[in-house]
């Protein structure tokens, strides 16, 4: 099944893809919920970011070529995680699909992508197991963890780095019924292929953060994981159109403005 939130009536509602239509529900796939007698043309809905979560996990250096690329650049030798280590991004960042990208004025031109599968909990859940772990999964939606890398750098935190407003574009939808193995992720800048990878050779994959995360905190539905990126990631400039795409998942297209061009 494929869920999507959408503006309808005035106010945020879930909603069911079913082709091209949408069918508005009652309630919360999170929680209990009736499915509407209304439907929908897709085409000309308003697409929100598909879930906000009570809690925004990210996972960092999650893939090997990834993590050289980014030795490389700074001059050290390649340092893989060890064990699943988890981070936080902030919810004001999130923007849904069609949305713009805005790059502060003051931002240098290291603004970046990062393509990314983003893991949505279904239920609450503590001390998961390698045997129990995925029946806490809800689904998968697609993230672009965009970056401004001068500031991921030089500043001591990453609030504005990886958190400003916009810097989180994420959907289309949530879809519960994909594949982790038949994944491919794809991103295109302005319509060209930048890089493809196969979406679940990470270092560490879905259920050992899960396992591990789980050991310390409590997870509840609608929480989400994104996932992390591979390979070496290309400049976004005023004017651009970045797409991510899942297979199994969808298209996840934004374009990217700079505040005062």
């Amino acid at each position: 099944m494929r869920w999507a939130r959408i503006e309808h009536a005035g106010s945020p509602t879930y909603a069911i893809v079913e082709g091209e239509s949408l069918i508005p529900v009652r309630g919360s796939p999170f929680a209990t919920w009736e499915r509407g007698a209304t439907t929908l043309p897709l085409a000309q809905a308003k697409l929100l970011p598909p879930v906000i979560p009570p809690t925004f996990y990210a996972c960092g250096m999650n893939y090997a070529e990834h993590v050289r690329a980014v030795a490389a650049k700074i001059g050290q030798p390649p340092n893989l995680p060890t064990r699943p280590e988890i981070g936080y991004r902030a919810n004001n960042a999130l923007i849904g699909p069609g949305d713009p990208i805005v790059i502060p004025a003051d931002a240098t031109d290291k603004v970046q992508y990062e393509g990314e599968l983003v893991v949505v909990i279904g239920r609450t859940c503590k001390h998961l197991t390698r045997a129990n772990a995925m029946d806490a999964v809800f689904g998968y939606t697609i993230g672009n963890d965009v970056s401004e890398r001068s500031w991921q750098k030089s500043d001591r935190t990453m609030y504005r780095s990886k958190n400003t407003d916009t810097f989180k574009p994420m959907g289309p939808w949530i879809e519960t019924e994909a594949r982790l193995e038949d994944m491919v992720t794809k991103v295109r800048l302005n319509g060209k292929q930048i890089i493809e990878f196969h979406t679940n050779h990470m270092v560490f994959g879905v259920v050992d953060f899960l396992v591990e995360m789980t050991k310390y905190v409590t997870l509840h539905p609608g929480d989400m994981i994104w996932m992390g990126t591979e390979g070496e990631c290309a400049d976004m400039k005023h004017g651009d159109v970045c797409e991510v795409e899942i297979s199994g998942l969808g298209v996840l297209s934004n374009p990217v403005v700079r505040e005062g061009a």
